[in-house]
């Protein structure tokens, strides 16, 4: 069977993403940076890891380092860059504080199909063009509705004649 982001649990999909984290900040993950990362015991990032080396996510010798596969580092990549993207979504246009975002980030980066985010990613560069000259007016006006409930009257330009 392939394995894909499809095929495993959004928790294997957590495990994926931290190791890929923690490799990429230090070089090497172990189950207790694991387990301090994910908040959860010893013991259970050990039942996790024994299940993605079973499924070839990752490489595990024990009590040494966790390395991911090939495959391993493609989920957790996907799963990562999905979870940046909708991070800087929630952050920059729906202006929800980086707490709050961090968690729903983490939360429909393992439930929104791949159409949807591509569209979504497409969306958000869209609009990020936008950031070139300042802050976009919608975004302006959008933040006011936030604050005040209230939309800003329309600007309209004067015509000569």
């Amino acid at each position: 069977m392939v394995i894909s982001a499809e095929n495993i649990s959004s928790k294997m999909e957590d495990y994926l993403e931290t190791i890929f984290v923690l490799q990429n900040e230090t070089g090497v993950a172990r189950v207790g940076e694991i387990a301090k990362a994910l908040n959860v015991k010893s013991p259970t990032v050990n039942s996790a890891i024994k299940l993605l080396t079973e499924q070839k996510l990752v490489l595990h010798e024990k009590y040494g380092y966790i390395r991911l596969t090939k495959e391993g580092r493609t989920i957790a990549k996907d799963v990562k860059d999905k979870h940046d993207i909708l991070f800087r979504f929630l952050t920059e246009f729906l202006m929800l504080d980086s707490k709050k975002a961090e968690k729903e980030a983490c939360c429909i980066e393992h439930s929104i199909s791949q159409e949807t985010f591509i569209r979504l990613t497409k969306f958000f560069k869209f609009l990020e063009d936008g950031f070139k000259d300042g802050k976009p007016r919608i975004l302006e006006n959008f933040e006011m509705y936030i604050k005040t409930g209230k939309r800003k009257a329309c600007e309209r330009k004067r015509v000569s004649r």
